[in-house]
């Protein structure tokens, strides 16, 4: 009889060395009672996000969003289900292909609202937004995405925010 596999990686550790690592980042998806968006805006950059950031080495994304929303908005939520997996490109100069989860956090109700404390290192403010207007706020791609995660009734697959079929 042979002996059972476990989950030890079976390549030489040189192989695994070689492959490719990509960037990788979880958010979160919050709306208010009026089905706005919550949006925040960084210390670091011109344009605004969604709750979230990059995931460190051995941490899950899951783990990751958590992360995120405690140092940047003071708030401990269990993140609900995964709304989408987007795939990124590469940007040329600045950074390799990425893949980016989202999270379904819920509602932001006025008491949770009163309860955001930022972390003024990395966030200036919060708000929420109508949907139709976060091209105003956001990059075009990640518009693209949450407005996808706004109308998604199960986990979606995107590709530079756009849904592959």
């Amino acid at each position: 009889m042979p002996t059972p596999f476990d989950d030890t990686p079976s390549a030489d550790p040189a192989f695994y060395a070689a492959l490719p690592t990509k960037h990788v980042a979880a958010g979160w998806l919050f709306r208010d009672t009026a089905g706005r968006v919550l949006l925040v805006e960084p210390a670091y950059k011109d344009n605004w996000e969604r709750p979230g950031g990059g995931v460190e080495s051995n941490e899950s994304p899951r783990t990751a969003a958590q992360r995120e929303l405690r140092e940047e908005l003071g708030l401990d939520r269990q993140p609900g289900s995964l709304l989408c997996v987007d795939w990124r490109p590469a940007v040329g100069g600045t950074r390799g292909d990425a893949l980016r989860f989202v999270f379904d956090g819920g509602l932001i109700d006025e008491d949770t609202a009163a309860s955001v404390v930022l972390d003024p290192s990395e966030l200036l403010s919060w708000k929420f937004v109508d949907a139709e207007d976060l091209e105003a706020y956001l990059i075009p791609t990640m518009a693209r995405r949450i407005r996808a995660c706004c109308g998604a009734t199960s986990t979606i697959y995107l590709e530079d925010g756009r849904p592959v079929s």
